[in-house]
């Protein structure tokens, strides 16, 4: 494979040559036609008896191909047929998720390629005059339109804040804020005029969560029945094992046994309190750059063999449990145990308290500052868990100093361990 030149006029001339030739794949080929400039990322010929026909692969690092994908490819597919190419596929190139790495360094088969040529035809017949009102645009003033859905999708555009600069304030609360479905209902509502959460009348069919939701916003108050929690919990058997994990995943898997994107542990914190409330505190942390799972797995052994696992959506938790069991079989009975000993503090949560500065949100942290404000995520330097991940590659990249090193272990044992201690925190006050 030949890499064009990254200054665009002598990629553009190398291009040509390349073409002419047609003897290998480019990478990067480069074409311009109207004004519109395209670089394919993998571009292959094919030698057949009536000359030569090309294969299009734009890469994606997403498991599948996606909707948006086909307008990114429908216009490389239209410049290049303008320039006087025949096209013989056109392809998104993903990652395959189905993918194991076997052996280090061998990723063949890591990437699997969606066909859609048949898709983008009809796409690519209206580029003209996508171009045509493109340059009439900008030829004229500043357009003027609506926000809304179509600036956030399939991502956030990066001029929303200026554009949404003159839009009229909306609601307070706006009805998009409720769980789960709150767009489909800020539509169906918003199209009889009403916007606000606290508008909706008392028959609007609302389910449990979102009438108490509604309920606390229009009395001002903070919803809690103490009640229902201390009896959604009574059976979880002590002692209780506050437990939270935090994930690497690679697109493209780093370790034997591991597929692309798999969340990975690398570290996790466990809070073991005693019938009697005291408490004592539990962990792990490798920052080694190896496989850690056998690391984790060892350790998360050590846990009590009996009590109740309190996770934060227990899903993510019990999922890596099982993982771990899988890639670290001598342990396989253990964590299974633990997988099964696993409950979940969210949705007694969701079913038992709603405080308005939550809007709509029952993630750890937009729960925890209405209960627990003195445990504040804002004063650590790790922040939540993206920020986790990227302290994490910083750790054990071959660069990192020891001091930089201690100061992110410090960093990420901080973040874990307040996460765990937020459910503690967060339990005890909504029974006390």
């Amino acid at each position: 494979m030949v890499e064009v030149d990254p200054d665009l006029k002598a990629a553009l001339t190398r291009t040509a040559q390349l073409v002419e030739a047609a003897d290998r794949p480019i990478f990067e080929a480069t074409f311009e036609h109207d004004g519109v400039l395209i670089r394919i990322d993998i571009l292959i010929p094919q030698r057949t008896k009536n000359g030569s026909v090309w294969h299009i692969a734009e890469v994606k690092s997403s498991g599948s191909a996606k909707t948006y994908h086909i307008g990114d490819l429908a216009t490389q597919y239209w410049v290049i047929r303008q320039n006087g190419l025949e096209v013989a596929s056109a392809a998104i190139r993903h990652i395959d998720t189905s993918f194991v790495l076997e052996k280090v360094g061998n990723y063949e088969g890591i990437f699997a390629d969606t066909s859609l040529l048949d898709e983008i035809g009809d796409v690519a017949d209206n580029r003209e005059e996508v171009v045509k009102n493109a340059r009439d645009m900008l030829a004229g003033g500043e357009p003027i339109c609506t926000t809304g859905a179509h600036c956030t999708f399939p991502f956030s555009c990066e001029f929303i804040s200026h554009c949404s600069a003159g839009d009229p304030a909306g609601p307070e609360w706006p009805i998009s804020q409720l769980p789960n479905s709150g767009g489909k209902l800020a539509a169906k509502w918003g199209a009889e005029g009403i916007n606000d959460i606290r508008d909706l009348p008392e028959d609007a069919g609302l389910n449990d969560l979102h009438e108490r939701i509604r309920q606390s916003l229009v009395s001002e108050t903070t919803y809690l029945d103490s009640g229902g929690v201390k009896a959604a919990t009574a059976k979880w058997a002590y002692p209780w094992i506050w437990l939270d994990f935090e994930t690497i995943a690679f697109a493209v898997p780093k370790w034997i046994g591991t597929k692309p994107y798999s969340q990975i542990p690398f570290q996790f914190s466990a809070h073991i309190e005693n019938q009697d409330g005291g408490i004592t505190h539990m962990e792990v942390l490798d920052l080694s750059g190896d496989d850690p799972r056998a690391v984790i797995a060892a350790k998360l052994v050590d846990l009590p063999k009996k009590g109740a696992v309190i996770t934060w959506n227990a899903g993510f938790e019990r999922k890596c449990l099982r993982d771990l069991a899988a890639a670290v079989p001598k342990y396989k009975k253990q964590l299974l145990d633990l997988v099964e000993r696993t409950v979940d503090l969210l949705p007694v949560t969701k079913a038992n308290y709603y405080h308005p500065n939550q809007r709509g949100s029952f993630s750890i942290k937009s729960v925890l500052p209405t209960l627990a404000p003195h445990l504040d995520y804002g004063e650590l330097e790790v922040k939540d868990g993206g920020s986790a991940q990227v302290v994490y590659l910083e750790a054990i990249a071959p660069d990192c100093t020891t001091e930089r090193r201690a100061e992110i272990e410090s960093a990420l044992k901080q973040y874990c361990g307040r996460d765990t201690w937020a459910m503690v925190e967060i339990y005890r006050q909504m029974t006390a």
